[in-house]
């Protein structure tokens, strides 16, 4: 009988390893296409050491958005408008201009074909403020645009002046160059997409009321990662869906008093019991989606044991998800994630408040709404007396855009342009964009930019010693070229 037993076990096991290997040998990534089979188009002539010049020049614009809109400089985007009418003359020659909601800015190069769905790219404005006091860090001041050690540095030189003053170049080259599209391309610049946008909530509602429906639309929100953790190599991470946002306030009633005679529960404390409650129950790490299609694509490239283990998620998924979320940022591409921020209670230390409250931030995976997460705080927190309230109407997760229509395939070839058979995968940007207010009136909205960075890099952005190389604004300029030619030759 026990030989019987260990024969079952044994032919169970070994038809467990020949099924793993088998899915392992025939693993693919699912509807990921790859670069499209042409010829590349040739890139225009530029100077980039002009393209430098120019963004330096961009960036000394103080076009900061505030979170308080009465500090902003409303001159300084008014000034930027001008220098780009100088210094673009054949781009503005060719597109119209419209100034919307205030100070965005929507071109558009009209196509020979109007037949075919237009296309959209975009690049902000505005910049975030220098954090007071911090001046003193930055190697170089921050709104100097200086050029130097192989760089452009301050404040907007990657977030997002980078990509605006990259588009602005490709477009003027490929106009000297008697480039005429047969798709026409709409240029839109948000100019307060750092403080919520509303010049692109305005923007696109004003393009759909005009009945337009693109092929595709472009942003920032990703970039080719050279030390991609997975593979350990270059990966062009292109953005295919962003997470949603919202901010739940949690209020403790209760009455107040002296701090000198406390009751058994304060407010405070089942205002804390509720905190601890809800950051205690996180949403369940799942590979599905976004974070599915980047992992598969990430692991066929690497090969070995990490495609052995994606491909058998059934006998390895608790393991991938452990190792994936052992970072926060690896954790945020598999859940919704919940951070309480603020807290608000007395105003004196002797002193019981009356109530207490906490805002907590949601950031939203496809697939999960604002009605589930609040439900989840709900029963989380399991007390009646609290209350619960949105402190602006959520933003949910945009809906995630196709890894094999055409517009993907034509924006893997532009990104593989300078570097043949480089790594791309599908991602889920964290943060937000302008972009996803242009899912209405798109196919399929795409969120990536040309440059190569390493990890390490990534925290300039909205931080300290901003900077892009001239290698990278090189880089951006010939890969927005290439992408309207392929896209809209």
């Amino acid at each position: 009988m026990k030989k019987r037993i260990w024969g079952i076990a044994v032919m169970a096991v070994a038809t467990a390893i020949a099924f793993s290997t088998v899915r392992a040998l025939t693993f693919t990534p699912q509807d990921v296409a790859g670069p499209l089979p042409v010829k590349l188009p040739v890139v225009p002539a530029f100077d980039i050491n002009t393209s430098a010049t120019n963004l330096s020049a961009a960036i000394r614009f103080q076009t900061v958005s505030n979170q308080d809109a009465a500090q902003n400089q409303i001159a300084e985007w008014d000034k930027l408008h001008a220098w780009l009418r100088v210094t673009y003359q054949l781009s503005h020659a060719k597109m119209s201009r419209e100034v919307t909601a205030g100070h965005s800015l929507l071109y558009k190069w009209e196509g020979s074909d109007t037949s075919l769905a237009p296309i959209i790219l975009m690049a902000h404005q505005d910049v975030v403020p220098v954090t007071p006091g911090t001046e003193k860090d930055w190697s170089h001041p921050p709104f100097s645009g200086a050029v130097e050690d192989g760089k452009v540095w301050g404040r907007g030189a990657i977030d997002d002046k980078g990509s605006l003053i990259a588009l602005f170049e490709a477009i003027e080259a490929l106009r000297r160059a008697g480039f005429s599209p047969k798709r026409s391309i709409y240029l839109f610049s948000g100019h307060d997409e750092e403080v919520g946008g509303t010049g692109a909530i305005a923007t696109a509602a004003l393009l759909k009321a005009r009945g337009v429906k693109a092929e595709f639309t472009l942003d920032e929100g990703s970039a080719i990662i050279e030390d991609e953790p997975l593979t350990g190599g270059a990966v062009a991470l292109i953005g295919i869906a962003e997470k949603g946002c919202a901010t739940l306030r949690v209020t403790a009633p209760d009455v107040g008093g002296h701090s000198s005679m406390p009751p058994e529960k304060t407010g405070v404390v089942t205002l804390a019991s509720a905190i601890t409650a809800i950051s205690g129950k996180p949403f369940p790490l799942a590979i599905q989606g976004p974070a599915d299609k980047m992992l598969s694509s990430l692991a066929a490239k690497k090969g070995g044991v990490t495609k052995f283990a994606m491909a058998n998620q059934w006998l390895f998924g608790p393991y991938l998800k452990g190792k994936i979320a052992a970072t926060p940022a690896g954790a945020a591409m598999l859940h919704t994630t919940i951070a309480p921020t603020m807290l608000e209670g007395s105003p004196k230390e002797n002193v019981l408040p009356q109530s207490a409250n906490v805002l907590i931030n949601y950031r939203m995976s496809p697939g999960h709404s604002s009605a589930q997460v609040l439900e989840h705080a709900k029963k989380a927190a399991n007390n009646p007396e609290l209350k619960y309230e949105w402190v602006k109407p959520p933003r949910e997760a945009s809906p995630v855009s196709s890894t094999n229509s055409n517009a993907w395939r034509q924006i893997v070839t532009a990104a593989q342009a300078d570097d043949p058979g480089l790594a791309f995968a599908p991602y889920l940007v964290v943060g937000g964009t302008d972009s996803r207010n242009f899912a209405p009136i798109s196919k399929d909205v795409y969120r990536f930019i040309g440059a190569r960075v390493k990890q390490s890099e990534v925290k300039v952005i909205h931080g300290t010693n901003e900077h892009i190389s001239i290698d990278n604004l090189k880089r951006s300029i010939s890969f927005y070229a290439q992408l309207i030619q392929l896209s809209a030759g």
